[in-house]
């Protein structure tokens, strides 16, 4: 029973941490929210890169992929791929190639919602 929770447990954890470090610096630091995601994703393309984030992904699954770094992840693993497929031209393509369906979704929710919710301006 233990094997079969296990790899829930870590993508909790990981996941988890990854949100706590992010509250962390929104109530201790100046940092703007969308600051701390562009940051996010940031280091996510950067560990990519490296080869340091694939390890967490093997360790903790949809907790190291799910949030903003996997989604940088997520674009560097499809520059990899794409520049030893194409060559140079891989750098342009491969990052929105291998993202496409995240975006793709995030587009039509997002058109979705703007038809059947009004927004309100703020006070």
């Amino acid at each position: 029973m233990m094997e079969t929770l296990l790899p829930y447990i870590r993508a909790f954890v990981v996941g988890g941490l990854f949100c706590a470090a992010a509250q962390i610096l929104i109530d201790r630091t100046k940092l703007t929210p969308a600051r701390i995601l562009v940051g996010y994703v940031v280091i996510g393309v950067i560990a990519g890169g490296l080869g340091i984030y694939e390890p967490l992904v093997e360790y903790a699954g949809c907790g190291a992929t799910t949030p903003l770094t996997g989604f940088g992840y997520l674009i560097s693993q499809g520059v990899k791929e794409a520049v030893d497929k194409d060559g140079f031209s891989g750098i342009l393509t491969g990052g929105l190639t291998a993202a496409a369906g995240g975006i793709t979704a995030a587009l039509i929710f997002g058109l979705l919602m703007s038809i059947f919710a009004k927004s309100k301006p703020k006070r």
